[in-house]
């Protein structure tokens, strides 16, 4: 049993993808020493165990909107969708006979906590004797599938609160033909909010699997489809209602508007046009090449450009999404430029950098999500430059597998990612991306083998023990290196800056990020996801740092 120490980690992720929420709990399961519990629900999705017959699969999955996976826990077949709690404990069991670990014990104390939330909504449900899971009268509430090895356990349970029990029509579900399935909505004739049996479920987890704390961070909740667009019509406090509605349903409230837009002293920054600057920018505009420096507004473009060095943004200057925070023009992007990598890679040559970083919009429209384009990017400046480092800071691509193993194949030296904001602020800063995927993405590339990165920007509503959590969630997947600045109000048509975060509080977040046992960590007012590149990706790759040509 896990130690009655430590702290379980509760997430409540939403609607997670099964490879995503696959690949996040193995992340866990092999790089991280804390106790997880990952709350969630699937897409429509039948799961093969390795025990189960293929024959109890009575449909193509496909023909009632479904997919079919096949998994490493133990079990037949079992239905997972919208509606059904699905609960994943990435738990440390003890050592039990010749230092094996006890799994039944282990589905014996999941199945009893189940019993144990599903007792506060006034169901009573019990274990049957020669079946897993848990049951009320003789039909299946739960399920239960587990993996354990390394001492560390994967997979967990499936709990019905209000699914499509039609679903399991097409299924031998278990592999058990003559027993029925059920739900909390048809055994109470409604359903309970799925917030409610989340946290009934965390805190009897938490009390059987040994915990005597829970840490607990949730996305938001009751995620209705919507215009994702940031920047809808009618404007409050100088911004868009519908992301001030979402900044509110995060628990956040807008600040008074300040027309003089004041910034404290640390946030001021002062202007350098000298000669550094100046042939910086001409040489960005007579290649026709645009840098996040200037797109996305950043304080750092005088300091870092007075030393000849920027971060090239790819595949145009108009972002198919609208993140809350960001400054990129949102209008209909054009065709990418066959030509950019050439040129991009022509002015990395002409600044003699040691180190460039590539970034891009994020390109919905495209088929692979402008995954090519960095691909064909990172081949030209390997090409004309073989000693330059690159570093590429990367969209989500939807969470596409191929897209992202394309321009992990490419071998970039260092994959950056942000996560930019906590779990419970992601919908209202970034409402097309996602906690759960952006985590996925970053244990994707660290499977891959490659040094990765991540960043968050602070002042958006968040609490100093979410920004924690986070951290700890991305040296969990494998992060190598973080960065952690202060987040700066673009325009008043973007969220506003609820608070700004002192130097002295950067400093003790750098301390903790730097504790969980990242490489290299920059924390501080200013600082952006490429500042001061060239010393992080030199502090996991052994590369001495060359002063003034770095793309920073």
């Amino acid at each position: 049993m896990s130690s009655a120490r430590s702290a379980l980690r509760v997430r409540w992720l939403g609607r997670v993808d099964y490879h995503e929420a696959t690949v996040l709990q193995r992340a866990l399961h092999e790089r991280s020493e804390q106790d997880h519990l990952l709350l969630l629900e699937h897409p429509h999705t039948y799961t093969l165990g390795t025990r189960a017959d293929p024959a109890h699969v009575l449909v193509p999955p496909a023909s009632v909107g479904a997919e079919l996976v096949y998994a490493d826990r133990g079990g037949d077949v079992t239905y997972h969708g919208p509606g059904q709690l699905v609960g994943y404990p990435i738990v440390t069991l003890a050592p039990w006979r010749d230092g094996a670990p006890d799994v039944v014990a282990h589905v014996r104390r999941l199945e009893a906590a189940i019993i144990d939330a599903l007792a506060t909504f006034g169901i009573d449900a019990h274990r049957e004797a020669g079946f897993s899971g848990v049951w009320v009268g003789d039909e299946k509430v739960a399920a239960i599938g587990v993996k354990v090895a390394a001492m560390r356990t994967r997979h967990g349970f499936a709990l019905n609160v209000d699914p499509d029990l039609s679903m399991f029509d097409h299924i031998v579900p278990c592999g058990i033909r003559d027993r029925g399935v059920t739900s909390m909505a048809a055994i109470l004739g409604a359903a309970p909010p799925m917030r409610e049996v989340a946290g009934a479920v965390a805190s009897a987890m938490a009390i059987r699997l040994g915990h005597l704390t829970i840490e607990r961070q949730d996305v938001a909740w009751h995620q209705a489809p919507e215009d994702l667009s940031a920047f809808s019509r009618g404007e409050s406090h100088g911004a868009p209602v519908r992301l001030l509605g979402r900044l509110a349903a995060a628990g956040v409230e807008a600040p008074a508007s300040d027309p003089a837009f004041r910034r404290p002293e640390w946030m001021k920054v002062r202007a350098n046009l000298g000669e550094g600057y100046r042939e910086t920018q001409r040489l960005m505009r007579d290649s026709g090449l645009n840098t996040v420096c200037q797109e996305a507004g950043c304080p750092n473009i005088f300091e870092c450009w007075a030393d000849r060095t920027a971060t090239f943004m790819i595949l145009g200057e108009r972002c198919t999404r609208a993140c809350g925070f960001c400054l990129v023009d949102t209008r209909k992007p054009g065709p990418p430029d066959v030509e950019e990598p050439a040129r991009l890679a022509e002015a990395v040559a002409s600044l003699g950098l040691a180190h460039a970083v590539v970034t891009s919009v994020a390109r919905d429209d495209l088929v692979d999500g402008g995954a090519s384009a960095f691909v064909a990017t990172i081949a030209a400046i390997r090409a004309r430059m073989p000693a330059t480092t690159v570093e590429v800071l990367i969209p989500d691509c939807k969470g596409d597998a191929d897209a992202l193993g394309a321009i992990f194949a490419a071998r970039p030296d260092v994959l950056n990612h942000n996560l930019e904001t906590v779990a419970r602020l992601q919908r209202a800063a970034r409402p097309s991306a996602g906690y759960a995927r952006s985590l996925a993405l970053l244990a994707r590339a660290k499977d891959a083998g490659l040094v990765t990165k991540s960043g968050i920007i602070m002042g958006m509503g968040e609490r100093i023990e979410e920004v924690h959590g986070a951290l700890v969630d991305l040296r969990g997947v494998g992060v190598d290196l973080v960065t952690i600045g202060q987040y700066l109000r673009p325009s008043t048509a973007h969220l506003p800056v609820v608070r700004w975060w002192r130097p002295d509080e950067f400093e003790q977040l750098g301390e903790f990020a730097r504790s969980l046992g990242f490489a290299h960590v920059e924390s501080g007012p200013l600082v952006r996801s490429s500042y001061h590149a060239r010393a992080g990706a030199a502090a996991v790759t052994d590369t001495p740092v060359v002063l003034s040509v770095d793309v920073s």
